[in-house]
């Protein structure tokens, strides 16, 4: 080794022990170094779109951040705060706790009136007519009020009980998929299976739905029929496999894009496609987190102009795709219009195919 650096790999010429010093000094220009090319990188993914794949494949990658190390960052960033964002909890109702909230402030609210009459009534007889007034006019509203929110009248009990089977069964329609049998018809795969050879051969159920049955009398034991607990761990374990479906659905759409551009295949090869389409990706990641923030404070504060706020987040986020398209692959407003819309069609149904596919994997694997 000549000089500060090796010729043949790149090693700085430094002494194999480091003092305390020099470790740290060599970890916060790491550091600073990095966070520097990272904001860099964003800044230019963010206001120019197609600019950064158009970099990397014209060969201009020292200065940026490499586009898969920045994926790999950012999807777990996101995922890290989607998850922490969005969980699934069948056994809380919202609704009651918003009408026992209701009751409460309205009962305090007449108790104040009340209260403040009284504390205004001259004599005794004063605070007797207060007395009966609220009991003739005030009384049977907040009677009608209890029944409706509270839940201290029997005329309550029995709306409250409406109200309850109705939302149980708006819930079991939207999510009840028939995974386990509430009737548990088989208690057991040998149950099961004594049935079936009792039956002729071509009236027996067929490979798929002996798998289907197994699972089902299997989910039924681990769970005792109870659906709830079952979606709510099914779900869980769905949106856990997000990142795969993603990371699938990247080489797909790079396929796609190959065929829209088969006649640039010299200029643009296979690979060209899946950079633009990582730093697409790392953009709609971005822009999600922008706009689960923007969610959380238009609910949290109640303020309605967020919620345009939030319609012009989304809405750059489909411009951006259609303009990075158009910047990286040079052509007109037409032409990338166009395909633009055809490679948005395809990639609807692919991902409508691949979130039943990994639906149904996370069925039978959960």
């Amino acid at each position: 080794m000549i000089g500060r650096w090796c010729h043949i790999c790149g090693q700085e010429n430094i002494e194999p022990k480091e003092t305390v010093w020099s470790l740290i000094s060599h970890f916060f220009y790491d550091i600073t170094h990095y966070d520097g090319k990272f904001f860099s990188t964003t800044k230019y993914l963010i206001v120019r779109p197609g600019f950064l794949p158009k970099e990397y494949i014209e060969g201009r990658r020292a200065r940026y951040l490499h586009p898969i190390r920045m994926y790999v960052f950012s999807s777990a960033v996101f995922f890290l705060i989607f998850y922490s964002l969005f969980t699934f909890n069948w056994n809380e109702r919202n609704e009651d706790r918003i009408l026992s909230e209701k009751a409460g402030v309205a009962k305090l609210t007449l108790d104040s009136a009340k209260n403040t009459a009284l504390a205004n009534a001259k004599d005794k007889e004063d605070s007797a007519v207060i007395d009966r007034a609220f009991v003739l006019a005030v009384t049977p509203y907040l009677k009608t009020l209890e029944a409706d929110t509270a839940g201290t009248t029997d005329e309550f009990k029995e709306k409250y009980m409406k109200k309850k089977k109705k939302w149980e069964k708006k819930q079991k329609s939207r999510f009840d998929v028939n995974i386990t049998n509430p009737d548990r018809k088989y208690r057991s795969v040998e149950e099961y299976d004594s049935a079936q050879h009792a039956l002729p051969p071509g009236k027996r159920d067929n490979w798929w739905e002996r798998r289907a049955r197994y699972r089902e009398i299997e989910l039924n034991e681990r769970y005792n029929g109870d659906q709830k607990v079952m979606m709510k761990d099914l779900l869980e374990k769905f949106t856990h496999t997000f990142p795969y479906l993603l990371f699938i659905s990247l080489p797909l759409y790079a396929f796609y894009l190959r065929l829209l551009y088969r006649r640039q295949k010299q200029q643009f090869p296979y690979v060209t496609h899946a950079i633009f389409l990582i730093y697409l990706y790392i953009f709609t990641f971005i822009n999600l987190l922008v706009y689960f923030g923007l969610n959380k404070i238009h609910k949290s504060m109640n303020w309605q102009w967020i919620g345009v706020i939030e319609a012009v987040v989304l809405l750059y986020g489909v411009y951006y795709a259609y303009k990075a398209m158009r910047k990286f692959y040079g052509q007109g407003r037409g032409k990338t219009l166009l395909k633009f819309l055809i490679l948005n069609f395809a990639a609807f149904w692919s991902i409508i195919i691949l979130f039943a596919a990994f639906f149904l994997f996370a069925v039978f694997k959960f």
